[in-house]
């Protein structure tokens, strides 16, 4: 991912939270679970461009390391 795309992801997480936050001072719940929802879908996008690479090496584990060793 690209420079680029980082940056619009955190941006999206920041944007997100200010929303939240906007709306849980003023009782506002759609914009608190609107701000929530964003902030996760940043989150999400900045932890693909961080760590995907770790992300797949999980999906590719079965968990039975060492089963077969008797």
């Amino acid at each position: 991912m690209s420079v680029f795309d980082k940056a619009k992801a955190k941006a999206e997480e920041l944007l997100g939270r200010a929303e939240q936050v906007y709306g849980e001072s003023h009782g506002d719940a759609a914009a608190t679970l609107d701000g929530e929802a964003r902030r996760l879908e940043g989150e999400a996008e900045e932890e693909r461009a961080e760590g995907g690479h770790a992300e797949q090496d999980r999906r590719d584990d079965d968990g039975l390391a060492g089963a077969g060793a008797r």
